[in-house]
């Protein structure tokens, strides 16, 4: 892959590292404060169904389905449309529409007007900019950084994020706990706002995209980006996987809530400290990523992180009031150590392996199937949950996470070491 050319004067190789980065770390903080408010509404979106308006075990499974519902719908033409226009736009685009959409259910419920369609149709909006905030944000990253500074970036990046799985749903919890579910939604739309400030004052120039070697045709430019990843036999198998692995965990964690209030009857302060306390893994597995890769290699550390993510997930319907509480949390956290470990070396391999001008298409390629089985999975719990009841729903589910390793042996990633620094045909 071709580094990106910066325009003028740039901050791209200052010394003392990515902490004495300004760009970057206006970046890191735009998505640190982003992160710990959509983790907010991960808590706060279903308490406030179930909690204010009494909503089902189906309809809460909806909700989250509705969130990932865009990237099956649009995912494709997206990372098209993001490979023709400057990201950073985009990305602020995001932000915004975020914030009017979640500052939109305490208005309504203000007004008495809250009901679960207007909360289905704020998860839509906000995903749907989700598809095209982070399809950008992946394309975006390597303007700013080298390819050799990508590995410490999302390193970075995805340990903040795993910080926000832990600070978000403790916040969510305490905030429905004093002052009602709904008020927790007002954290959220702030801190979109705060990102938005923070990607407005990045000076790196974007340089423009050179179109004389590719097609005006939208749909030959989508086609594109799926036969790079289709033919490719590392990006093939990681988009496999993420995928199945994804119905697992998206499944039981779409009836999470549900499950710990009706069925374990936890309050809604602890519900958002267990979630926190199961998601604290991922901040150790994202510190830890870039070291383990370079100790062991990097495919050798997808792997293991593979391992982290899948027989742990037995742990969680395991759960019972007072010390069977244990279980979930120490599942939860050896999910979120191999999920962060994977995230962080697959990010940085997509981004240095993919030419740069595919890397929105291929991006959004393989999050197509990633992500596009999440709706499927969360109505599919849902579903299980209505008819046999939440907890075999959450058993299987996480039966399912517990295989989903086996996959990536399929693949040439079992006889490698190291990922490769390019495509064979390059």
């Amino acid at each position: 892959m071709t580094a990106a050319v910066h325009t003028g004067p740039s901050p791209v190789q200052p010394s003392g590292g990515l902490l004495r980065h300004r760009d970057f770390r206006l970046l890191w903080a735009g998505q640190a404060v982003s992160s710990v408010g959509s983790n907010v509404t991960t808590v706060a979106l279903p308490l406030v169904a179930v909690a204010v308006l009494d909503a089902g075990t189906f309809q809460v499974a909806v909700l989250t389905a509705a969130a990932w519902l865009p990237w099956l719908l649009i995912g494709l033409p997206a990372g098209a449309w993001v490979d023709r226009l400057p990201r950073r736009p985009v990305m602020v685009a995001c932000d915004l529409l975020c914030a009017v959409a979640f500052l939109s259910v305490p208005l309504a419920a203000a007004l008495d007007r809250l009901t679960v369609w207007h909360l289905l149709l704020v998860a839509l909006g906000a995903g749907t900019a989700r598809v095209f905030f982070e399809t950008a944000d992946q394309v975006y990253l390597p303007v700013l950084l080298r390819a050799e500074q990508l590995p410490e970036g999302n390193a970075k990046l995805q340990a903040t994020q795993t910080v926000s799985y832990v600070v978000g749903p403790g916040l969510a919890g305490l905030i429905a706990q004093l002052t009602g579910a709904v008020a927790a939604l007002l954290l959220d739309a702030v801190t979109f706002l705060l990102s938005a400030a923070c990607l407005l004052r990045i000076r790196t120039a974007e340089p423009r995209t050179p179109r004389t070697d590719r097609s005006p045709s939208l749909r030959r430019d989508i086609a594109e980006g799926l036969r790079f990843v289709i033919r490719d036999p590392y990006l093939r198998v990681l988009t496999v996987f993420g995928a199945a692995s994804n119905i697992g965990l998206i499944g039981y964690q779409a009836v999470l809530v549900v499950f710990l209030v009706r069925e374990l009857r936890l309050a809604p302060g602890l519900v958002g400290v267990l979630v926190a306390v199961m998601s604290a893994g991922g901040i150790l597995g994202a510190l830890l990523a870039t070291a383990l890769a370079r100790r062991c290699g990097t495919a050798r550390a997808l792997l293991l992180g593979a391992a982290l993510t899948g027989p742990p997930a037995l742990l969680i319907p395991l759960a019972a009031p007072g010390a069977g509480l244990v279980w979930p949390a120490l599942g939860g956290v050896l999910i979120g150590l191999g999920v962060a470990i994977g995230n962080v070396v697959k990010g940085s391999f997509r981004q240095t392996y993919t030419p740069h001008h595919l890397l929105g298409r291929v991006t959004v390629s393989m999050q197509l199937l990633n992500y596009g089985t999440i709706p499927l999975a969360a109505v599919l719990a849902g579903a299980l949950g209505a008819r046999y009841g939440v907890g075999t729903a959450i058993g299987v589910m996480t039966a399912w996470l517990a295989l989903t390793p086996l996959i990536l042996l399929i693949g040439p990633l079992r006889r490698r070491r190291d990922l490769p620094a390019a495509p064979a045909a390059s």
